[in-house]
């Protein structure tokens, strides 16, 4: 019982951290960056970090951690995977909506794409997200496939999961950091970087709660104690447990 309380109070924080990712992006690309459009200009390109924090960061991140939560430990495992891949989905699509939006963006305002190591790392983050995403639902979503090969692509699933989410917080972090470069240190700005306005104090607040986001997820997935017991309860490792268990 105390562990389920801990957990949750872990759990409590990343939601409020999470959240706040997300309304401090929401206001810094709608109070300091002009609002949203769909037109190729830069009010397109604010869908993008928009779109990343919401669904790379915190759906991903929140999507992992399904076989985490005690109150699903007595429910049916193949319900579990599927709610597990319809919000990695939903952060899939959320992440490909918001590379649009800087390729669209970029496009009409004749601007190179893929050159700096962000968009190395985002975009590598995306193309990894999508093979994760398909091979999870080839490896454990088909009742065709042998338990063999799902027992040993488990912990490779498990890996490259967290991996990703690490990719992610990186890609935006240096994001972050190369758009405050960007729109700062230019004629009209509301003042150069290195004085920190009050644009520049709110993304670095930004890249923090992404770093405290990040490590309660990471807490959640790597503490043995939380992770989901089998039928006698006691705790078992990913790489051991069924995965054809209705329960």
């Amino acid at each position: 019982m105390k562990s389920s309380h801990e957990f949750y109070l872990v759990y409590t924080l990343s939601l409020l951290f999470g959240l706040t990712c997300i309304i401090i992006v929401t206001t810094w690309s709608k109070g300091y960056r002009g609002g949203f459009a769909w037109d190729g200009s830069a009010k397109m390109f604010n869908w993008h970090p928009v779109c990343m924090v919401t669904g790379l960061v915190v759906l991903y991140g929140n999507a992992t951690l399904v076989y985490r939560f005690p109150f699903t430990w007595s429910s049916s495992k193949f319900i579990l995977k599927l709610v597990h891949a319809t919000l990695n989905l939903g952060a899939l699509s959320l992440a490909i909506i918001g590379l649009v939006a800087a390729f669209g963006f970029h496009n009409k305002m004749h601007i190179p794409n893929l050159y700096s190591l962000h968009s190395w790392v985002g975009f590598a983050a995306i193309i990894l997200f999508g093979c994760q995403w398909l091979l999870g639902f080839l490896a454990f979503l088909l009742p065709c496939t042998p338990l063999w090969l799902r027992a040993a692509y488990k912990d490779l699933h498990a890996f490259f999961g967290l991996g990703i989410l690490v990719m992610a917080i990186a890609a935006s972090v240096s994001g972050i950091n190369e758009k405050l470069i960007f729109v700062l240190n230019v004629p009209n700005s509301t003042g150069p970087y290195k004085n920190l306005p009050p644009e520049a104090c709110l993304a670095n607040v930004l890249g923090l709660m992404l770093f405290c986001f990040s490590l309660t997820i990471a807490q959640m997935l790597l503490k043995h104690k939380w992770q989901r017991p089998n039928a006698c309860g006691t705790v078992i490792s990913d790489a051991t447990e069924p995965l054809l268990t209705e329960n």
